[in-house]
Formats: structure tokens, sequence, C-alpha cells
């Protein structure tokens, strides 16, 4: 027979001095919906913010230790999968101590037509006689790490998926800005590496208690290895800042060892969205900042959002762009500046992408940078060159050599002379059509190991140019430490060319001076005007190249314009080529 609350049952329930709460299942969510006025005087509430704090605040007020498992506990009991015998720790709304809570749920006949279960609770704290038993039985249940990490005693991901559909109606209900901040503790490998593995874990714990310390409503988590997350409301983003540094100060101030604290991605816990697309968000943003340890935070946003898909796009292609031949070789004329016929010819890459057009190397080299896969693109450009070689000569273009950007970092992935030598064994092409550049910016932090890779490329036949001279990192030291070809200039100093009381021209009339003494021939790159290519030939620089002349094109753009008696690209000949570097060596004996 189901029974009715009605107003006299009502009256009489909660007029009883038993501390007692009643619960329904409402819209699948287990409810509190009558307290006995017993409980009232228990947790020093009244009746209508008694049953607000047990829907909407309950674990709020429980010990972070007890808050796993009573949540677990109660969740096991709503589905029928275990009786509910529980002592846990909480706090009333007139102070802050904690008391030991004894509470037991049992199921009834059905009220309403819907699933009803009755608790009734003890304070043990302040029941001498059966407290010592009751404690003893907690303690057997502290060391349950279902749900809780047993190094910080924060919820873990466990709890955090379980009940993360409460756990963000809550957020949402009551904070005005809900974030989810996902940290990621800088170094903790390296940390445990050089302090132990102890030392670590009380890192974790020092920076659970600053975290607690400055964010003291938010709901925190400890999340896998190096990682915590926490729900939060931001006021602004000052308020972030400041909170931030003062973390960052209290864990460097207070931990074992050297730290660099903790860095933060957030987002912005909007109506609808789920929790783990929030987490996914943060995480991604947080990768965007990890190599700066000077930025503390960043927020998710739309671009970065779509940039991290860009990014994914181009790692998971990457090889299939490279067995399709998606990504094609485009060129762009190297000129003798004394005769303005192209002496050489610059490879560019270009990744034209059946889906998404075509790709700038500005967005996808930076990406095979990062994750160390530039080598394959670089070896992959020198075997198209090659390839393309005897379509070069069908059209009537002159063989020139070609220009193939390296970095210092393909060197670390492969065998780099040996792959260049297979190549143009495979192909039968002479060395002398490839000439290979380096940044200085590389050369700037090479390793003794890749000098002498450098070395073994000169050994073999091979020609080196330093590309992108001046772009930040120039030293003289270059010079004496490398034997090279060629010094390109960065395009800045003839973009800035009349700055500052025209310092680069004497910056570059310095330079090529010092150059044809050292028998080093030199390039300007970023010719955009007669005027700069006529200071070039007064200042005797070998060679330049920018849109003044031509703009980069594939070997399809050039031989549709030859076949249409369009004009292009005048290149000198094997003979004009010879003369001229016999022409070099007789004047500066290299």
């Amino acid at each position: 027979m189901k029974l009715e609350i009605t107003k006299p049952i009502r009256t009489f329930f909660e007029s009883m001095t038993i501390p007692m709460a009643i619960y329904q299942k409402i819209d699948g969510k287990t409810t509190a919906v009558m307290v006995t006025q017993g409980l009232c005087d228990m947790m020093h509430a009244d009746n209508d913010r008694l049953l607000d704090i047990l829907n909407n605040h309950l674990l709020e007020h429980v010990h972070p230790d007890d808050m796993a498992r009573l949540a677990r506990n109660i969740s096991e009991f709503s589905r029928h999968l275990c009786g509910y015998d529980v002592i846990y720790r909480s706090k009333y709304e007139t102070n802050d101590d904690y008391h030991y809570i004894h509470s037991i749920g049992k199921f009834m006949p059905d009220i309403d037509g819907r699933e009803t279960a009755l608790f009734t609770y003890a304070d043990v704290s302040e029941s001498e006689s059966e407290s010592h038993l009751l404690i003893e039985s907690y303690k057997m249940f502290q060391n349950d790490h279902f749900y809780s990490d047993p190094v910080t005693g924060l919820p873990n991901l466990n709890y955090l998926f379980e009940f993360k559909n409460d756990i963000l109606e809550k957020a949402k209900a009551y904070s005005k800005s809900p974030a989810l901040f996902y940290f990621d503790v800088n170094g903790l490998r390296f940390y445990n590496n050089q302090y132990g593995f102890s030392q670590g874990d009380e890192l974790l714990r020092l920076i659970t208690n600053v975290l607690k310390s400055e964010f003291p409503k938010a709901f925190l988590n400890r999340g896998a290895d190096d990682h915590f997350v926490m729900i939060a409301d931001i006021t602004d983003d000052k308020q972030v800042s400041d909170k931030l540094k003062t973390i960052n100060e209290k864990i460097k101030a207070d931990a074992f060892g050297n730290t660099a604290g903790v860095q933060a991605g957030i987002c912005f816990l909007e109506k609808n969205m789920e929790l783990s697309t929030a987490m996914d968000h943060a995480k991604h943003s947080l990768r965007e900042i990890r190599n700066d340890l000077n930025i503390t935070h960043v927020y998710h946003t739309q671009e970065n959002d779509e940039k991290y898909w860009e990014q994914r796009y181009i790692l998971e292609t990457f090889n299939q762009a490279l067995n399709e031949e998606w990504i094609k070789v485009y060129y762009q004329a190297i000129m003798r500046v004394e005769t303005g016929k192209a002496a050489a010819l610059e490879a560019l890459a270009r990744w034209v992408d059946p889906v998404r057009g075509i790709i700038m190397p500005g967005t996808f080299i930076p990406v095979l940078e990062k994750y160390h896969m530039l080598y394959k693109l670089d070896l992959y450009m020198v075997e198209q060159i090659c390839k393309e070689i005897p379509k070069r000569k069908e059209i009537g273009l002159p063989i020139i050599p070609v220009t193939v950007n390296f970095s210092a970092q393909d060197f670390d992935h492969a065998d780099i002379v040996k792959s260049l030598n297979d190549i143009f064994e495979k192909y039968n092409i002479d060395k002398k059509n490839i000439i290979i550049e380096i940044t200085e910016q590389d050369l700037a932090k090479a390793t003794d190991v890749f000098k002498s890779q450098l070395d073994s490329l000169r050994n073999n036949g091979f020609h080196i140019w330093i590309d992108d001279f001046g772009s930040g990192y120039s030293s003289l030291n270059i010079f004496s430490q490398y034997n090279v070809d060629l010094i390109k200039f960065d395009l800045e100093f003839l973009r800035h060319l009349d700055d500052n009381n025209g310092a680069n021209r004497h910056i570059l009339r310095g330079m090529v001076d010092i150059c044809n003494k050292l028998g080093i021939r030199t390039l300007a790159e970023g010719i955009e005007s007669a005027e700069k290519l006529e200071f070039l030939k007064k200042i005797g620089c070998n060679f330049a190249q920018g849109y003044y002349f031509y703009k980069p094109e594939s070997l399809g753009s050039i031989s549709f314009k030859i076949q249409n008696g369009n004009p292009i690209i005048e290149c000198e000949t094997p003979e004009e080529r010879k003369k001229y570097i016999q022409e070099w060596k007789n004047t500066y004996g290299k």
C-alpha cells in the first residue's frame, strides 16, 4: 500500500525530535523532501535551509578526506548496490569544527509512487559512550581510495566523472562565472628525479593546500599525474592573475627544492557544456603556453580551439600528405645581382590539401618542428626536387642549383648525410644541384655533434649556406667556427634599410666587405624595389631574392607559362655559371 505525504503526516514527521530525513527519487535525482526538528537542531539550521544543504551543499560541509567515500556510498545505496551505514566528518552552519556523524539509511514503502528512503543521523562526537567504537569503525574506511587520491586526499578523477552532473549543476547554479581550471605542475618529473618521490608527494600536498587557501570555495580535484582540476568562480582576469601569482610565490617559497610552480588552462563553463568538453578545452589551451614559464594562465577561445584542431589535422594527415604528394615544391628565383639572371632557386614547401586547400609553411612547419617531424619534410623536399630535374630539362629550363632548408633538429632524428647520398644515388643526380641551408639560430645553439655533421656534409661535397643572418642571433663567431659558402642576410635589413639614419646601409656594407675578404658570398632577401637592388650592386652583394623579381611558383605553373608563351625566369647557363665561379675564385681564392 502506498502512503501519501499529507499535511498531517508532514507536520507529524517534521515535529519529531529524532534526527531523521526522508529522501525520494525525483526526476532521477535523490532529493531530501522532509527533515525532522531533531535534525534541524543537530545541524543548527532551520527546515528550509537544511533541505537546501542536504540537496545542494552537503559535500561542501563534509571533510575533504571523507567527501569521496560519502558520495560513493550515497550513489551505490541509491542504486540498491549496498546498504547504507556510514560515519563521516561534517561541519555545522554555526562553526568550523568537524563533528563525527553516524548515518544509517533504509528503503521504505513508496510514498506518492516514488522510491523513498529514511535516513537517521547521530552526532557521535557528543556521545562519549559509543563514540570510541564508531570512530574506530570509521577509521577502517579512511583508506578507501576509489574516489580519493591517496597523496593529496583530494577527490580523484573517478569521483569527478562519477558525480560530474551534480558538480556542474551546483557550479552553474551558485557561481556567476564558473570556470574549469586545468593545472599543470611544471617539471614534476625532474623534481622527482632530483629530490626523490617522497619530496614530489610533499610538493603535491603543498600545492593542494595553497590552491585551497587561495580558492577556498572552489571544487578541487587531483587529476592524472601532475595535474589538478578546479572549478571556481571568476570575478575578472586581475583576480585570477593575482591569485595565480600568489600561489606560485607560496609554492616556490615553501617547496623543498626548486620548482617553477603551476600553470593553468581555463575554460568558462557555458550553459550546456559537458565537463569532459571543458577539460579538453582547458587542457588544449594550456599546451599553448607550456614553454613560457612567464605566463601563468591562458583562457580557452574559439581561436585557440581551431588552432588545436588544425594542429591535430596536420599531425594526423602528414604522412598521407607525403605519400600522396600533397606537399608541393614551389621555386623562388635567386638572382645574380651583376646580371639580373637566376643563379639558383630556393625550394619552398606548399601543402596543397584536398580538404583545406593551401596550408602555408607558417602553419604546418611549427607543428612539425614541435613534434620533431621536420626531417621527414626536408628529405621529402630533396627527393621531390630530384624527381623534377628531368621535368625542368624537358620544358627547357637550364639546370641551376636548388637550395633546401634543413633544421638542426633533422640531424637528431636521421643520418642526413647518408639519407642525402642515398637519394642522389637513386636518381643519379649531381650533388652540386642541391645546396643545404641552415638558419643562423640553429648554428647559434649547435652542439659539437651537429658541427661534426655539418663538416661531414662539406666533406661529402655539399655546399652550405647560412640563412636568416641578422635575425636576432647574429654572432661574428660563425665566420671562425664554420666553413660555409654563402651568408644570406635576413630580409629585415632591407625592409628597414633607411631606419635610424640608414644604420642598416652601413651594417650591410661592412658585412659584405667582411664576407668578400673571407671568400664567402652574400645574398640579400626582401628586394622590393629597383632602388634597393641598386644599393646591393654598389656594396658588392653577390645575390638578391625577393618579390621584385619573382614570387614562388610550382613547376606546373612555370611549365604552363612556357606553353602559353608567357615570360618566365631567365636563368644563367651552365657556361655562364662556370665563368662567374672561376672569376670569384680568382678574386677571393675560394
